[in-house]
């Protein structure tokens, strides 16, 4: 952990939807500049997890907490969706892919910045007058946006409609587009989900890049394990929306509680089988 203390902190994390417990009594804690994944069996409550830290849900019990660089403290349980992405800077991914299809790439990076070019622009009046704040402001967004299209690998395709974009392509752009709103906290959805072994060693490479070259915080939810051991510097386990481990990826691998309620087999050599070798920082 930093020594500056966590960039984001969750406290007795609790909602319940009906009569199910969807989280019970979570807690955790993610470092600033640090990639923090949550893992577990499908229906663990992971989503959950990110739909209260960004404000989808509201949880009946806890404290979510974030602490920016400058010392301003957000409690994103108190606030609207809206505002923690805005004034946060938490920003999301989501398991199914939601871009833009009909605008192009390049369109679909501009929109994630509509937030500083509203206000650059006077809410329209400066954008209409073309004043020269607005102007440096929209050049400023246009070189974002080039700059993370080119790390992405989609420079070249920044005039497409990003329907057309195949696949594994989308998914980057779902990433260039969340960086482009300048995020202190990246949640990412199962990003690696439906790429092959290719694509998921470039999404390695941009994810520890975002984290080790930008100091940007990222909080994972992510079923494959390749991506998950080998990048992440802290692993939070879910099972039924408790939290039954946290460490490091060789202290989760090794847990004994992990590998019976998670990966459901005996012994740390059928653990390294099932989920590969760490490949952490």
């Amino acid at each position: 952990m930093s020594e500056a203390g966590p960039l984001l902190n969750v406290e007795h994390l609790t909602i319940r939807f009906g009569g199910l417990v969807a989280i019970d009594d979570l807690s955790f804690s993610a470092a600033p500049r640090e990639i923090t994944a949550l893992i577990g069996p499908n229906g663990a409550g992971k989503t959950t997890v990110f739909n209260c830290i960004t404000g989808f849900y509201m949880p009946e019990v806890g404290r979510i907490a974030l602490r920016r660089d400058d010392g301003r403290e957000f409690l994103l349980e108190r606030m609207d969706g809206y505002r923690i992405a805005r004034d946060a800077g938490v920003v999301r991914t989501f398991q199914n892919i939601r871009l833009f299809p009909g605008m192009s790439v390049v369109e679909n990076l501009m929109v994630a910045q509509h937030v500083a070019l509203m206000r650059a622009s006077l809410f329209s009046i400066a954008g209409f007058l073309k004043l020269k704040r607005f102007l440096g402001a929209e050049r400023q967004a246009v070189e974002r946006a080039r700059y993370w299209l080119d790390k992405t690998g989609l420079l070249g395709d920044a005039d497409k409609l990003a329907g057309s974009l195949p696949y594994g392509s989308q998914r980057r752009l779902e990433i260039a587009r969340a960086m482009c709103a300048n995020p202190v906290l990246l949640c990412l959805d199962e990003p690696a989900a439906g790429l092959n072994p290719r694509e998921s060693h470039a999404l390695n490479s941009l994810l520890t890049d975002i984290r080790d070259e930008h100091g940007i915080g990222i909080l994972l939810i992510e079923h494959d394990m390749s991506v998950v051991m080998q990048i992440s510097d802290r692993i939070v386990v879910l099972e039924q929306g408790r939290g039954i481990a946290q460490g490091t990826p060789a202290e989760v691998r090794a847990n004994p509680e992990v590998v019976r309620a998670y990966l459901g087999v005996e012994d740390e050599a059928e653990v390294t089988a099932a989920i590969g070798e760490s490949g952490g920082r």
